[in-house]
């Protein structure tokens, strides 16, 4: 007897609860799978500068291109180390869907940040160096996404700067509290030393110090390269006018540098490993794929890319052997 009178209430409960989803799949929302039709993603970015931007749209595109409808919480930490942690730790307390790390340190902040909600990153430079993952096939944790180091990159361009420009001594600029700078930098002296070229380097904490540091690297070096290196890359434009003011070949390390001034890179497009990690996204909100088990990838495409007007400016003659390989833009 007692047990009808149970359960004559919770039926009478169920009843008076319809409209809540009581005895229904369906969720909040009205998707009857129990999948948000919304998801929301926290975005975060280390610094603001063309790549990195897009970076940006062409995961919001790849997300698009695959049917999840997106809100997205976008934060920019202006550098700033402080913020940059201060955002991740909001996403995580927001409880967010998803992480959307564009940058070392962005994804960096945001692992610190929580170890349950899923993680993509772009734009790192060495995932397994800054222990975002295991390993490039196995990510494990709650972290994949896509690098922006192309195995052949810097030995290119060493080789370019050596052979072709001639340079015995090559500048570097980059901020050492960033830890994709630093392997970054590694590599460059090992690929150097192989050509007997001598690294020359100057180091900066914030953009405002780079035009300084470019300054007082001309005199010193035959030819500058600037990595991939936020802080850097963010005031391009000073190390260009530096550059272009002491007819300084500035060899870069992507290619929106190219296009603000820079004479030339071995590059891809960012926008192409956004795209990549916005597929990994999709896999995870829309597939239920866990980040430990989808791969982290490399960018699919280098290419040389050389900018006529910077090279006049530079006092670079472009030669016809270049012309051959390279993408010439005015």
């Amino acid at each position: 007897m007692k047990k009808r009178m149970i359960s004559a209430a919770a039926a009478l409960l169920c009843t008076a609860a319809f409209l809540s989803g009581c005895g229904s799949s369906t969720s909040s929302n009205g998707n009857e799978s129990g999948k948000k039709e919304e998801v929301k993603i926290g975005v975060t970015q280390i610094v603001q500068h063309p790549s990195l931007d897009e970076a940006f749209k062409g995961f919001k595109q790849a997300l698009k291109d695959k049917g999840v409808k997106a809100k997205y919480d976008v934060q920019n930490a202006q550098g700033d180390q402080n913020n940059n942690q201060t955002i991740a730790n909001n996403f995580a307390g927001d409880k967010v869907d998803l992480i959307f790390a564009n940058s070392t340190p962005s994804a960096l902040g945001a692992l610190n940040a929580t170890k349950q909600i899923p993680i993509v990153f772009t734009s790192v430079t060495d995932p397994v160096d800054a222990k975002l993952v295991k390993s490039m096939d196995k990510p494990g944790g709650n972290v994949t996404g896509t690098t922006d180091t192309h195995p052949d990159a810097i030995p290119k361009s060493i080789k370019f700067i050596g052979d072709e420009l001639g340079a015995k001594k090559v500048g570097t600029i980059y901020n050492s509290g960033e830890q994709n700078s630093a392997v970054q930098v590694k590599k460059l002296k090992e690929e150097a030393a192989k050509s007997g070229i001598k690294v020359v380097e100057s180091s900066v904490s914030t953009s405002a110090e780079v035009k300084q540091a470019a300054e007082s690297l001309a005199g010193k070096v035959d030819a500058l390269y600037i990595i991939t290196d936020n802080t850097v890359v963010s005031a391009l434009e000073s190390v260009v006018m530096v550059s272009k003011s002491k007819h300084l070949p500035l060899f870069v390390g992507e290619l929106d540098s190219v296009k603000r001034g820079g004479f030339a890179a071995y590059g891809f497009s960012y926008y192409d490993i956004g795209y990549e990690a916005g597929i990994k996204a999709s896999e995870i909100l829309k597939d239920g794929k866990k980040p430990a088990d989808i791969p982290v990838d490399y960018p699919q495409k280098l290419k040389l890319v050389i900018n006529e007007k910077a090279a006049g400016d530079m006092g670079v003659t472009i030669k016809d052997s270049w012309k051959k390989e390279a993408e010439i833009i005015k």
